[in-house]
């Protein structure tokens, strides 16, 4: 791809609509070879996408081959039995267990974005998250209401329980911030945006406007009371 066209160009979100449409085998295997050329496409931006990444992170995927997810849905559990996603996404580690969160990008007509976060923390990160938020709310606060969170994601996102977790007070002056089982941070983008030449950029920097949440939570979950790593 040259410097001149977009990391995603305009095909890889014709060939997903077009998918939409036709969602099964026989067309799917008619026009693999225009999958592996799209999904070539989006190889690269998750690559480079990845190299801006690695300029103020660490990540552990090598590739952006590796970094994709697989077209093939698993229907074995699903009421939908259509067999491919009608998406291009991809996810990225970040290395050491002194780094939590993780960055997502999903391509799809009219529902493109980037997302990270903690989608499913276990019973115990969960329990030192919200132990940290009722003892002191105040530095994520600071950081939720930073004009760079606030522009790039609006505000927090994710499941919540309905009035308050067990063991902690419904008064709780944060229980606003309790409730959550889920921290995600969504920046969504148009069509156009996906498409335009700046899209890599904008992505790249919305995960930048992810780390300082990203580095309160690290420091909740990898820290005890005194500050040493545990």
């Amino acid at each position: 791809m040259s410097k001149e066209q977009s990391y995603i160009p305009a095909s890889s979100l014709d060939f997903l609509k077009v998918l939409r449409e036709n969602n099964n085998r026989d067309w799917f295997n008619e026009h693999k070879d225009e999958f592996i050329e799209q999904q070539a496409f989006v190889e690269d931006f998750a690559g480079s996408l990845l190299n801006e990444l690695n300029k103020e992170d660490l990540i552990e995927t090598p590739s952006g081959k590796k970094i994709l997810h697989r077209i093939y849905r698993d229907t074995r559990f699903s009421k939908e039995k259509i067999p491919y996603k009608t998406n291009w996404s991809g996810s990225y580690t970040r290395a050491t267990k002194q780094r939590r969160g993780g960055y997502y990008f999903h391509i799809e007509p009219g529902n493109s974005f980037v997302a990270g976060g903690f989608q499913g923390p276990n019973a115990e990160d969960l329990k030192r998250i919200r132990d940290d938020i009722s003892f002191d709310a105040a530095p994520l606060r600071k950081i939720l209401n930073s004009k760079s969170f606030k522009d790039t994601f609006g505000t927090l996102q994710g499941e919540q329980v309905r009035t308050a977790p067990k063991g902690f007070d419904k008064n709780d002056p944060a229980i606003d911030l309790l409730r959550f089982k889920q921290f995600l941070l969504i920046k969504r983008f148009a069509d156009e945006e996906v498409l335009g030449a700046s899209f890599l950029k904008e992505a790249s920097s919305a995960f930048e406007n992810m780390r300082p949440f990203f580095d309160y939570m690290s420091e909740v979950l990898t820290t005890d009371l005194d500050g040493m790593n545990i």
